[in-house]
């Protein structure tokens, strides 16, 4: 049985944005918090990790004092707890402008799915498709309980899924690639569902940041996965510079926010065969290089 979830509360003030960002102890997750913050919103964050949470909310305080901030130790793949997470937000943040489905996992192994793990296959499509429509309903719940406003849609969603090319390339296992594009269809459908039944102060986006370099992208990666990530990947630092300010100015009907445009990693790609890239984070034997 987990034990009850931790929270905790920095910084007071007068903050634009009200932003829930899930998977936010780490990575791409933690660097988007930071920009956020910097930015003066308030931000709720929440990880599965109780220790690596506390871990992010002190280095953020640290890096940013009087920052609005707020985390919550939460397994987003679990229904009572998604439920608690958006119940938390609601309550610290009043209001909800920006929900951010960032939390997910590419499993543990980047093998054939023979030989994974039955145990890893479930986590990767509960946590990645589960957990994102679970709380892509929480968030339409709230934001429709809020203040529509002049300026509709006043309310935004977030959900991190795969494009068909997408789900193809991808260096990672069969259910992190199916569960992704799930979620991308997640997006579609929940969007029609919000346009058929009338409800224009929200809107559901699909957020696209690439490959971004994290942990997750490096675990059980060899050499050649590597070389690609000399070409595609980028730190996740420099991708949440470019996805926040967009993200925080949102305005219009949903659409999926690419950090990098398709046929710009495509050329990468081809470069990449020619030496594009290389020893760009990795050297030839896959070794980190800074």
């Amino acid at each position: 049985m987990r034990t009850p979830l931790a929270t905790t509360r920095i910084g007071t003030g007068k903050h634009s944005l009200g932003v829930v960002l899930t998977g936010g102890s780490s990575g791409l997750g933690l660097a988007m918090a930071r920009e956020f913050l910097r930015s003066g919103d308030r931000v709720v964050i929440c990880g599965r990790d109780r220790s690596r949470l506390d871990t992010a909310m002190k280095l953020l305080a640290s890096q940013l004092p009087g920052c609005a901030l707020y985390g919550r130790a939460s397994d987003v793949s679990m229904p009572d707890e998604a439920a608690a997470l958006a119940a938390f937000a609601a309550e610290k943040l009043g209001i909800v402008d920006r929900w951010i489905n960032n939390a997910g996992t590419a499993g543990r192994l980047k093998r054939p799915i023979w030989e994974l793990e039955l145990s890893d296959i479930d986590e990767a499509c509960r946590t990645n498709l589960s957990g994102t429509m679970m709380l892509c309903a929480e968030a339409v719940r709230i934001m429709r309980s809020q203040p529509c406003g002049t300026n509709d849609p006043r309310y935004h969603i977030y959900n991190m899924g795969f494009s068909a090319a997408g789900a193809r390339s991808s260096p990672t296992a069969l259910p992190h690639r199916a569960s992704k594009l799930a979620v991308a269809l997640t997006t579609t459908f929940a969007r029609q569902e919000l346009q058929r039944g009338g409800i224009d102060s929200i809107s559901i986006h699909g957020l696209s940041p690439g490959l971004v370099l994290t942990d997750l992208l490096l675990r059980d990666s060899g050499k050649r996965e590597r070389r690609i990530f000399n070409a595609l990947a980028e730190t996740p630092e420099d991708v949440a510079a470019v996805l926040v300010p967009r993200i925080r100015s949102a305005k219009g009907g949903g659409r999926t926010l690419r950090f990098r445009p398709m046929p710009l990693l495509v050329a990468r790609a081809i470069a990449s065969v020619f030496g594009y890239g290389r020893g760009r984070f990795f050297d030839a034997d896959g070794m980190r290089v800074h």
